[in-house]
């Protein structure tokens, strides 16, 4: 049995809260609950303008989204340009021996200049793998922060399209 406690409010306040909580709820206390509720959750305070920490909020996830955004097009960019230098060095370009040519000695200290071309196109091949890997680890955890700030945040938007927007998040 629930215990339940009185409180002393203005007349006008008593009948403006009636109202509105038959509009919200069928009894006073879940009412009052779900407005408590949303301050909490939303961690603003009635003395605060709405229009001020909803814009911040705002704000910052258009921050994150956009530096996301922009290390997603970093990737599609340079996604394909290492795996594409190295299979190119391995099928077109590498070293093939020439038929009165004497067989290829490893550790052979002459300069071969198509070598040397070779190995500094593996080179460059294996900064952009570094660099994709990098930009990767960054995508991953901006989406962890993406995803962290939708956990907190709850827009003015459909819960069925909210929860497809945290699903292809964590994709």
């Amino acid at each position: 049995m629930d215990n339940f406690y009185t409180i002393r409010f203005r007349r006008n306040t008593a009948q403006r809260f009636k109202r509105f909580s038959k509009k919200v709820s069928n009894s006073y206390s879940e009412s009052m609950e779900m407005v408590i509720n949303f301050f909490e959750w939303h961690g603003f305070l009635p003395s605060e303008k709405f229009e001020k920490s909803i814009s911040k909020e705002i704000l910052k996830n258009r921050r994150r989204t956009e530096a996301v955004i922009a290390i997603i097009r970093e990737i599609e960019k340079n996604q394909t340009k290492p795996t594409k230098s190295m299979l190119e060095l391995l099928f077109e370009h590498s070293h093939q021996k020439k038929p009165e040519q004497a067989p290829l000695l490893i550790g052979s200290h002459d300069h071969d200049p198509e070598m040397d071309v070779f190995y500094k196109k593996v080179d460059q091949a294996l900064i952009l793998e570094r660099e994709n890997t990098n930009l990767k680890r960054g995508l991953k955890q901006n989406r962890a922060e993406l995803k962290a700030l939708l956990n907190k945040v709850q827009l003015d938007i459909d819960p069925k399209d909210f929860e497809k927007l945290k699903i292809k998040i964590e994709k």
